[in-house]
């Protein structure tokens, strides 16, 4: 049993501490508590008796920092409430619960999750794409159910390698799935907002061009008003009957009504989904499809990702309190 360093505990109490906002909970704080966090003095909105309002105008005038995990929209009307808000950080592995332009116009920081999630969303993105090919999941459901030795051969699945997989969106995210997919013989091509100087994989200014090439496409963009059902049917049917989506994204990237009608209609090969665009309700066609393999938002979720995650929230708050650069600002805000 360890003894508590109380020369440490007496000066916390005897400084006064920076404050933090939080409105939710993050997935870290279940994880790992909030000891991380011993440095600063969290206010914790969830657990006040108070409507949100109310318990923000007490801290209207005092708090300058935000940590957020995702879910919880930041509109104009929240940042009307607590003026004295100068930094957002946030767990999340997008922005699109953030009012980008209303942030720019009244001058808040944001700090993101920056590339700490991006290797096990990169594992998660080529764990999916195998599971559609190979059919492993449908395969483990025909062995669970006795089906082996009572029904025809189990259906071919399809080899990984030598296959063109467009990458819609060459961040982090998407840069790692290209390595990955690289080692296992594919061929990388992609769009982004902008093509990549450090790269020589294929650039493809739009996404339905890229589809028209591709057997695969992995979805590792933000979502924004510009990708919002980028991914429709005139995309889905340019990638044609063999090909594939995967999306690590977020679920409104694609048009998910679409999407069910190309499966059912078997316009598309297959998808591996790890979002959705009403979640966590999944469209019930797809609970049924051999050909689709479905994961509940859970490719950031690792015990590695989230300890790190902790250090890196801790490392940004730590520098923004002593005037230090952002460990990953959001740029352009």
């Amino acid at each position: 049993m360890t003894t508590p360093n109380c020369l440490g505990n007496h000066d916390h109490q005897s400084k006064e501490l920076s404050q933090v906002l939080v409105l939710e909970p993050p997935p870290i704080m279940k994880l790992h508590g909030d000891q991380f966090l011993n440095d600063f003095q969290l206010l914790k909105a969830w657990e006040s008796p108070l409507p949100l309002d109310q318990f923000l105008s007490i801290h209207a005038q005092s708090v300058k920092a935000l940590l957020t995990p995702g879910r919880y929209p930041l509109t104009k009307n929240i940042l009307q409430l607590i003026p004295s808000l100068q930094l957002v950080v946030t767990t999340s592995a997008g922005l699109n619960h953030i009012d980008l332009p209303e942030f720019q116009r009244r001058g808040i920081a944001i700090a993101s999750a920056g590339d700490v999630y991006s290797e096990d969303v990169a594992d998660m993105a080529v764990g999916l794409l195998i599971d559609v090919l190979r059919k492993i999941s449908a395969a483990d459901r025909y062995v669970r159910k006795g089906l082996w030795d009572t029904k025809a051969e189990f259906p071919l699945g399809s080899k990984l390698c030598s296959k063109r997989v467009g990458i819609v969106g060459l961040g982090s995210i998407g840069q790692e799935v290209a390595k990955r997919l690289q080692a296992f013989g594919c061929r990388i091509m992609y769009t982004s907002r902008n093509k990549k100087p450090f790269v020589s994989y294929p650039y493809y200014s739009n996404v339905l061009e890229l589809a028209a090439d591709s057997d695969v496409l992995i979805i590792c963009c933000g979502l924004t008003e510009q990708t919002r059902h980028m991914i429709n049917k005139d995309v889905m049917l340019a990638l044609g009957k063999e090909g594939v989506v995967i999306n690590i994204g977020r679920g409104a990237i694609i048009d998910e009504k679409e999407l069910v009608q190309c499966l059912v209609q078997r316009e598309l090969a297959g998808a591996g989904l790890d979002v959705f665009e009403n979640e966590p309700h999944v469209p019930r066609e797809l609970l049924t499809m051999d050909n689709v393999v479905l994961s509940p938002h859970r490719a950031v979720r690792t015990p590695e990702s989230l300890t790190a995650m902790c250090e890196h929230v801790k490392g940004n708050l730590e520098a923004f309190f002593s005037n230090k650069p952002l460990l990953s600002p959001v740029m352009n805000i």
